[in-house]
């Protein structure tokens, strides 16, 4: 963001809504009027910013997805200690019902750059046989059941993970619940390919389904948590009641259900099950391959998460917890989502 564009917006926070005129003559820098209408149109097309009236009367100011869409030096963010941070530290289910209710949380530029990518993916398999295609899956799975055990402290390497899978090999040293959550991994993807429309419409139950299938025998409470549970890291506080884990469940099915853009559906799901922490364990696993099934459901290409850095992914979720931004971790969707398309299929 350039230094006019921040005084913008500092005038707006300061001084509530305002037309091109007012925010004209606050300005410091001396941009010409056309340079500023400009900056204005920029910033709205980036979500920034909103207009209320019309013609004359028309007023600009902050959009409610500001906050959210913000971007974040991560670096910077995490040079402060866990204490130090100036977080929001309980549950916000505003967040859910207003702020990502409002928001297009894609720019047009985004927008487009993943709908040509989406393209690209439909043109890509139409050339390729059954065969071709389930091969390819079979690929990316491997490589989502790796990096997805990776991310929560699976020790298992990828070659290790595909003999795993493939031969049912275990590796020499590893645990057997390591093995265990790699395997359940790829049999939560198996349930979704041979189920393509079982999570349309999102629902909590369905979430519960997916979850079993990737806590079976590792010893993880299942259905919805009654108890209080921690994440390393952070202060922020997930809720502790059942009914109100519940109800911020439902409210994110209600709203993921209700998105028009397959990548908004299939982001929000990564972030709020991530958020909510519906489960005692096993919250993050569920939301990657929700996700996947969304995508999948919807004929949209999958993502394996195998290039992400494992604690640049976790940097990107506890800034959504602790300051309900999502600009990291929709960078790393992004990302992803444009790798997945270059290199399978």
């Amino acid at each position: 963001m350039t230094e006019r564009e921040s005084e913008i917006i500092r005038s707006l926070e300061d001084n509530g809504p305002l037309s091109s005129k007012e925010i004209f003559n606050l300005l410091k820098t001396g941009p010409s009027y056309a340079t500023l209408k400009r900056a204005l149109s920029k910033l709205q097309e980036q979500n920034v910013i909103e207009t209320q009236g019309q013609g004359k009367a028309t007023k600009y100011v902050i959009a409610p997805a500001f906050a959210l869409l913000e971007p974040i030096d991560l670096t910077v963010y995490y040079q402060q200690e866990i204490d130090e941070r100036k977080i929001i530290e309980e549950f916000n289910f505003s967040v859910i019902t207003d702020t990502l209710e409002k928001a297009r949380l894609f720019t047009k530029k985004e927008e487009e750059h993943l709908n040509n990518l989406q393209k690209r993916y439909t043109n890509n398999i139409s050339d390729l046989t059954e065969r071709e295609f389930l091969k390819e899956l079979e690929r990316l799975a491997i490589d989502l059941s790796w990096k997805s055990s990776q991310i929560e402290g699976n020790t298992y390497s990828l070659l290790e993970t595909e003999r795993l899978l493939k031969e049912k090999e275990t590796a020499a040293g590893k645990t057997k619940e390591e093995a265990i959550m790699l395997l359940n991994h790829k049999e939560a993807i198996d349930f979704v390919i041979e189920n393509p429309d079982y999570l349309i419409p999102l629902e909590i139950r369905k979430i519960e389904d997916i979850h079993s299938i990737l806590t079976k025998d590792l010893q993880v409470e299942r259905n919805l948590r009654k108890r209080r549970v921690g994440i390393s890291g952070t202060n922020y506080k997930p809720l502790d009641n059942e009914f109100q884990i519940r109800e911020a469940l439902l409210l994110s099915c209600n709203l993921i259900n209700g998105k028009a853009s397959i990548f908004e559906k299939a982001l929000l799901t990564l972030v709020l099950i991530s958020y909510i922490q519906p489960f005692m364990d096993g919250n993050k696993r569920t939301a990657r391959i929700v996700s996947n099934s969304i995508l999948m459901n919807h004929n949209h290409c999958p993502l394996s998460f195998r290039t992400v850095d494992s604690i640049d992914y976790k940097k990107a979720m506890l800034l959504f917890y602790e300051q309900n931004n999502i600009s990291s971790f929709k960078q790393i969707f992004v990302d992803q989502f444009e790798f997945a398309v270059n290199t399978y299929f």
